[in-house]
């Protein structure tokens, strides 16, 4: 159970970490700090730093995916769902101004490790997807548009979050997002 309790900590505080500062922010010893262990116990977990930063990202689009289910779930329609979704990266804001961990580490991708490139591929492509089936379902395009439109979406929504982050400023994402309702890109 410590084991398991220990690899969770390390997770949380580099996934706080990559938020604030990137894959090239991950460092073992401010992460082993942070958890309150010696930094050559993080090695018993992750062996490398891409090790790391490979179940970091992979965590953080798995909880995404649960979020994305949450708001479908709990929308009574598929449009409402699609309004819900700019709150996901409203919300990273709104913790300390940190932004999407995947957004940082697309930013980095040249310098990341394969195995980190492929995971924050799949945070794109879990958005995408999504985005792709509810603007179907709600009859906003069809199907040969979707993926397109759900594209522009996440694009949209990632660079409202990196905008306002650049400012501080949460107020201007809420802004974006909603010129970016009235001019048609997210369903009003």
């Amino acid at each position: 159970m410590a084991v398991s309790n220990s690899r969770e900590a390390v997770l949380a505080a580099a996934r706080r970490s990559a938020m604030a500062r990137g894959y090239n922010g991950l460092n073992f010893r401010d992460i082993a700090a942070e958890v309150g262990i010696k930094a050559p116990s993080i090695h018993h977990h992750f062996a490398t730093k891409a090790d790391l930063g490979a179940a970091v990202a992979r965590r953080y689009w798995e909880d995404t995916v649960k979020q994305l289910v949450v708001i479908s779930d709990e929308a009574s329609e598929p449009l409402g769902a699609l309004r819900r979704y700019p709150g996901i990266f409203r919300t990273s804001l709104s913790n300390d101004n940190r932004i999407c961990l995947s957004s940082f580490m697309a930013a980095e991708y040249d310098d990341l490790p394969d195995e980190v490139k492929v995971e924050v591929q799949s945070f794109a492509d879990v958005n995408v997807d999504w985005l792709s089936k509810l603007l179907v379902d709600a009859n906003v395009v069809g199907p040969g548009e979707s993926r397109n439109r759900a594209r522009a979406i996440y694009a949209a929504v990632s660079g409202a979050q990196l905008f306002a982050r650049g400012r501080a400023d949460i107020a201007l994402f809420d802004t974006m997002i909603d010129s970016y309702r009235a001019a048609g890109l997210l369903p009003a």
